[in-house]
């Protein structure tokens, strides 16, 4: 009389479906990271853009004007816009200054000295209480003609707005990547219970709970969203350094210096943290509702 074999129930926190889960978690976290990066990198350059370009105005006097070729003239200028209501300094830049702002786009030429450029004049204003832009323009004109006043009011406006849609961008990126995430989760969860249905049924008869059977996933794929985690920030930060370093070579202060803080350190260091979190979430709701449904 041959004795009939059974099988051994496969173990629950063992199935072929979460395979490819730690993987799936390390690039979610990857594109989440350098999401995260980009927005708190912008942010700063807002910042920065805002912080320096607030209370200042520029001067251009053309070159044919008086001031723009007699020192004389252009100290007696410089007096003139002092003295208005709401300037707070006046100070003309000097020729080599001036190349220098436009090295970026001419590049290092001897011939940038010997072009008719406008004198520039960087004027401080009192943030509480500035100059009337009307007036000050007015009386340029009467005493260098032509002279054009730029407060960059309008394009630091669409500079910020610019970095703030990124900001946002950036924000749905990292929500899109987390939803996407409890999508994934949710789909390998749903493969285990299938894998293991007749395990789970045996389990019921014998008086496991469905907390029990949950428990055994959650605990799964909590550990592989912290190893896949970890590996997808493991990648982001050496990505974030060449970034940063091809940055840096570029030389614009138009562009974000991708430097983080200690503090935001910190945030793409929970990344893998939160990751491990909502794996485990949301594998334990996925299980909890499927076998709710079960008969």
């Amino acid at each position: 009389m041959s004795k009939k074999r059974t099988r051994k129930p496969v173990p629950l926190d063992r199935d072929s479906s979460g395979r490819y889960l730690p993987l799936l978690v390390a690039i979610m976290v990857y594109l989440a990271s350098l999401a995260l990066a980009g927005g708190l990198s912008m942010g700063k350059l807002a910042e920065r853009w805002d912080t320096g370009l607030t209370g200042a105005l520029t001067i251009q006097v053309p070159a044919d004007a008086a001031a723009a070729q007699d020192e004389a003239a252009m100290s007696a200028l410089l007096a003139e816009v002092t003295a208005f209501a709401g300037v707070t300094g006046a100070t003309a830049m000097a020729g080599s200054e001036i190349a220098a702002l436009l090295e970026p786009w001419l590049g290092d030429s001897g011939f940038i000295g010997e072009l008719p450029l406008p004198r520039l004049i960087a004027v401080t204003i009192d943030p509480a209480a500035g100059p009337d832009i009307a007036a000050l323009r007015q009386r340029l004109e009467e005493l260098a003609p032509g002279s054009l006043v730029d407060d960059h009011q309008q394009w630091l406006a669409k500079l910020l707005d610019l970095a703030r849609a990124v900001e946002v961008m950036a924000a749905i990126v990292v929500a899109l990547v987390i939803f996407a995430a409890c999508i994934m989760v949710a789909f390998v969860t749903r493969m285990g219970l299938a894998a293991h249905e007749q395990a789970i049924e045996l389990l019921h008869l014998i008086g496991a709970q469905d907390s029990y059977v949950a428990r055994q996933f959650q605990n799964h794929a909590l550990s592989h969203g912290l190893r896949g985690g970890l590996l997808g920030l493991a990648l982001a930060v050496p990505t974030l350094y060449l970034v940063r370093y091809l940055l840096q070579r570029i030389d614009s202060g138009l562009l974000p210096e991708l430097t983080l803080r200690p503090h935001e350190w910190s945030l793409l260091i929970l990344l893998p943290v939160a990751a491990a979190l909502i794996t485990m979430i949301t594998a334990r709701i996925t299980v909890m509702r499927t076998l709710a449904r079960m008969p």
